[in-house]
């Protein structure tokens, strides 16, 4: 097995000289005067990420938009909804971005006005010489019919805070028993593993309190994704759930009628006293609304930038590349682009190659229970012209080694991006 060790902030930018020069050649200039005002919208693992990087050296006004005042972290909140771990775990202030200097608006952003360069809240018209999109993703409700009449009580919880509303079903789940059903959809989405990961935790618990009843996995996928971590995770499945996981893969659900309480799907109805069903997924409406993609945002590679406008940037689970949709690839996206637009500001250039330019790298796990883990690296890169390649090290075997690394990873994360 190939096991990380925590990356210094030049492995997590990974921004080479070649996609400086690619960012350098397109951009335009910043007027001369005050100093030049990026906009960075989403407070997540991408914003903070450049946010942090914008603020070295004082060279730049930065407006963040976010409208929660605190972080959660979902990467790793899977050990809060399954009961291992309290909520506080996982949450941390903006109190020390804050003492950094930049300015935070906590609204939603309502529109981006590209020709105006303005980004548009409901109090709020901020102008940006560059802007900074990290604003998630949200959730394809029509892909499920009966999803949308039912939201209030099948939360999805692949977005910060909203793991309290599915830590709540499954405690019911956990002293009443029945039947836990978790929908996987087809990817891109953000965080792969993570189905399978809420799975496992819950079946933990499940063997831990004597719960009587079954966990039902049912995956669009024919193995779990992505596919390099589909062996390791069907053997802890057999070796330590085979009583507690019903996993029917190649299935699609249908629909839902929560007054029955079944799922239709391809493989006939599936019967449930709770479910969450996790989504088909996208960009937020504003990527759509300010014309830079449809399911995803267009971006160019290794320099995230929009391809139909040069000042502005998305990173994160928003934009459309291959690169997986995560924490740590948000992370590095953020800083990568932050680099390169301080660089471009202090007239900083970049010779022009054509070599390969590293793509900002993922570390990513997949709890298998509250003490062990699969660790997933991810390492890509990209040639001028060419489709990105990625390099996937996957552990073998779950272990403890990296269910203790995932946790000195996250911390160290935390602290990265808020002090």
């Amino acid at each position: 097995m190939s096991m990380p060790t925590m990356p210094r902030r030049r492995e997590i930018l990974h921004a080479s000289a070649a996609g400086l020069a690619v960012f350098v050649a397109g951009c335009a200039s910043v007027p001369t005067g005050a100093k030049p005002r990026v906009v960075v919208v989403g407070g997540g693992w991408g914003g903070l990420g450049a946010v942090r990087g914008l603020l070295e050296g004082g060279h730049v006004a930065v407006t963040m938009v976010e409208p929660n005042e605190a972080f959660m972290s979902c990467p790793l909140s899977a050990h809060y909804i399954a009961g291992f771990q309290p909520a506080s775990d996982f949450q941390r202030s903006y109190q020390k971005v804050d003492q950094l200097g930049v300015k935070r608006v906590r609204e939603r952003v309502l529109e981006i006005d590209r020709v105006k360069a303005q980004v548009i809240t409901a109090t709020q018209r901020l102008s940006y010489d560059y802007l900074v999109l990290s604003p998630g993703v949200d959730y394809m409700e029509e892909s499920i019919p009966g999803y949308a009449e039912a939201r209030a009580q099948l939360p999805v919880g692949f977005r910060a805070f909203e793991q309290m509303a599915v830590r709540k079903q499954v405690d019911e789940f956990l002293v009443n028993g029945g039947n836990f059903v978790i929908g996987t959809p087809k990817p891109p989405y953000r965080c792969p593993p993570a189905p399978y990961e809420r799975a496992f935790l819950i079946a933990e618990q499940m063997q831990q309190r004597g719960t009587k009843g079954k966990l039902i996995l049912v995956d669009a996928n024919p193995n779990p994704m992505p596919p390099p971590i589909a062996k390791p995770i069907l053997n802890a499945m057999k070796q330590l759930y085979r009583d507690q996981i019903e996993y029917m893969p190649s299935v699609d659900i249908q629909s839902i009628n929560m007054g029955t309480r079944k799922l239709a799907t391809t493989a006939g109805e599936v019967p449930f006293t709770h479910a969450n069903m996790i989504l088909p997924m996208r960009a937020p409406d504003l990527i759509r609304q300010a014309g830079l993609g449809e399911r995803w945002a267009s971006v160019k590679l290794p320099s995230f930038q929009s391809r139909a406008d040069e000042r502005i940037f998305v990173i994160g689970d928003s934009q459309g590349s291959p690169l997986p949709k995560s924490g740590h690839v948000a992370f590095g996206s953020g800083q990568q682009v932050a680099e390169a637009i301080v660089a471009r500001i202090l007239g900083q250039s970049a010779p022009t190659t054509q070599e390969a330019a590293e793509l900002p790298m993922g570390i990513c796990w997949a709890s298998v229970t509250h003490k062990e883990a699969i660790n997933i690296n991810v390492r890509g890169s990209v040639l001028p012209g060419e489709a990105p390649k990625l390099r996937l090290t996957v552990d073998e075997q779950h272990n403890a080694r990296s269910g203790a690394a995932a946790v000195s990873w996250g911390e160290g994360m935390w602290k990265a991006m808020l002090g």
